[in-house]
């Protein structure tokens, strides 16, 4: 449903722009390109973001291994 409102919305803004003559319908085109492009890019510096901060699975479960056989040998050496 969204790209069908897409696909209408585009081709009336096409209208639009055509009917402004070349100049204001380029300077307007050329803004919702420019837009578009800004925020792909904010959006893909936000997931590279959001992925860089989660902490592998692999790792935590690592070391939480670790700590639990340092506690556990931490005990034995105590006896």
């Amino acid at each position: 449903m969204f790209l069908l409102f897409s696909i209408i919305f585009s081709t009336i803004l096409g209208f639009i722009l055509l009917m402004m003559g070349p100049v204001v319908g380029g300077i307007v085109a050329f803004g919702i390109v420019v837009g578009c492009m800004f925020r792909g890019l904010y959006l893909l510096n936000d997931i590279h973001k959001r992925m860089e901060s989660k902490e592998d699975h692999v790792e935590k479960a690592y070391r939480e291994y670790l700590e639990e056989n340092r506690e556990v040998d931490g005990d034995k050496s105590e006896y």
